[in-house]
C-alpha cells in the first residue's frame, strides 16, 4: 500500500505476465516496453475472449508495426487514447505509464479478494505539498509516503545538501542498505545528524530528536519538513541578492506592495484581501504584464468563485516559470506558510531567476 503508482503498475504487468507463462518482466516504462512483447502478452492476458484481442504482433519483426498492432488491440478494449507507435517505440515514460494505468482500471484481469482489512490513511495537503516539493528536486529514493521514506535520515540528507550544497560531511552518513542487525541504530543516527544540520541552520527544532522522525512522528516531522522546504524556498532568494542573511517576512511583503501599488495592500501572508487571490493575480500580472486575463476573475465571490482563481493564478504563476507548490485550498483558506511560498516563488522570477 505504500507503493507509488508506477511500482503497482509494474507489479501489475509481471503478474500477468507471469500468469500468462512468460518469461518476459518489465522494471520500467521506457526501455523495457520498446519492443511491444510485453504488451501484446498482457492485454492477451487480461481481455474477454470476445474482444478479439490476439498476440499476432509477436510475429512481426518490425518494431513499429508491432507497435501499431498493439494499438489495435488497446482499440478493441477501448483503451487506445493518446498513445501512438512512437511513443512506444520510443519509450515514452509517461504517456507510457499513463496508458497502462488505463489498461490497469479498464481491464484489472484481477480476482476479487475477500477477508482483507485496508487501513485507509488519506494524505493532507501539507503532506502532499511537502512531498511533491521533495520530489520535484530530484531526491532517491523517490518519496511515495512521507513519513515512512523519511525515517531512515537519507532524502532529508539530500534535501540539507539542495538548501545548502555542501553542507553535507556525508563521510558522517550512514548510506546503508540497513540491516536489521544494527541498521535501526543508523537510521537514527542519520536522523540525529539530520536535526543538527537543521540547527546549523537556525531551524527551531525544540523538542525535535533523531528518533522522532524515525518514529514517524507527524508533528515533529512536518515541523522539520516545513523548515527544510521553507529554507530552500528563501535561500534562492538569498542567492540573487548576494547574501547569506535569510530575507525575512516583512521583505517579501514590502516587495508585494510595491509590486501591487495602487492595486492594494497586503498586511501579511494571512490577510483576509488574499483569499480571492486578487492581490496574487495582480502581481503575476505585475511581473508579466498581460498574463492574467482578469475578465476570468472574481472580486470577492463565494468559495467555488475564490477557488476557481486560486487555481488560475497558481496556473499562471507556473507559467511564467514560478516553482509553486501549493494548492489552490492553500490560497482561499489562508495557510499562511503556503502563501510564503508563492510569494518567494514569484519573487525569485521577477529578480531573474526563471529567465
Amino acid at each position: 500500500m505504500k507503493l507509488g503508482a508506477e511500482q503497482i503498475l509494474l507489479r501489475w504487468m509481471n503478474y500477468h505476465l507471469k500468469a500468462a507463462g512468460s518469461n518476459k518482466r518489465v522494471n520500467n516504462f521506457s526501455g523495457d516496453i520498446k519492443d511491444s512483447e510485453a504488451y501484446t502478452i498482457v492485454m492477451n492476458q487480461i481481455a474477454p475472449k470476445s474482444k478479439g484481442v490476439n498476440t499476432n504482433a509477436l510475429n512481426e519483426k518490425d518494431m513499429y508495426r508491432r507497435a501499431e498492432m498493439v494499438l489495435e488491440n488497446a482499440d478493441k478494449l477501448d483503451c487506445k487514447k493518446f498513445l501512438r507507435p512512437p511513443d512506444i517505440v520510443g519509450g515514452h515514460p509517461r504517456l507510457n505509464l499513463a496508458f497502462v494505468a488505463n489498461l490497469f482500471n479498464m481491464w484489472p484481469g484481477l480476482e476479487p479478494v475477500e477477508d482483507i482489512v485496508v487501513e485507509v490513511i488519506e494524505e493532507t495537503r501539507e503532506e502532499k505539498t511537502f512531498r511533491n516539493w521533495m520530489n520535484s528536486l530530484g531526491v532517491d529514493p523517490f518519496v511515495n509516503n512521507l513519513y515512512e521514506d523519511l525515517r531512515d535520515g537519507l532524502v532529508l540528507l539530500r534535501l540539507f545538501d539542495k538548501i545548502q550544497p555542501g553542507i553535507v560531511d556525508w563521510n558522517r552518513a550512514n548510506k546503508g542498505p540497513f540491516s536489521k542487525m544494527g541498521g535501526n541504530l543508523k537510521m537514527v543516527e542519520n536522523c540525529n545528524y539530520c536535526i543538527e544540520l537543521g540547527q546549523q541552520l537556525g531551524f527551531s527544532l525544540v523538542g525535535i530528536q533523531g528518533k522522532d522522525i524515525f518514529d514517524k512522528s507527524k508533528t515533529l516531522t512536518l515541523g522539520l519538513v516545513w523548515q527544510m522546504m521553507r529554507a530552500y524556498t528563501l535561500s534562492i532568494l538569498n542567492k540573487l541578492s548576494g547574501g547569506n542573511k535569510r530575507i525575512a517576512d516583512n521583505e517579501i511583503i514590502d516587495w508585494v506592495n510595491n509590486k501591487i501599488s495602487g492595486k492594494g495592500k497586503v498586511n501579511s501572508f494571512k490577510d483576509n484581501s488574499l483569499a480571492d487571490a486578487m492581490p496574487i493575480a495582480h502581481l503575476v500580472d505585475a511581473i508579466q504584464p498581460g498574463t492574467i486575463d482578469f475578465s476570468l476573475l472574481y472580486q470577492g465571490g463565494n468559495d467555488e468563485q475564490k477557488l476557481n482563481n486560486a487555481s488560475y493564478v497558481i496556473s499562471a504563476g507556473r507559467k511564467i516559470g514560478a516553482v509553486i507548490f501549493a494548492l489552490p485550498e492553500d490560497i482561499i483558506e489562508l495557510k499562511n506558510k503556503m502563501i510564503l511560498t508563492i510569494f518567494a516563488a514569484l519573487m525569485a522570477v521577477d529578480l531573474g531567476l526563471h529567465k
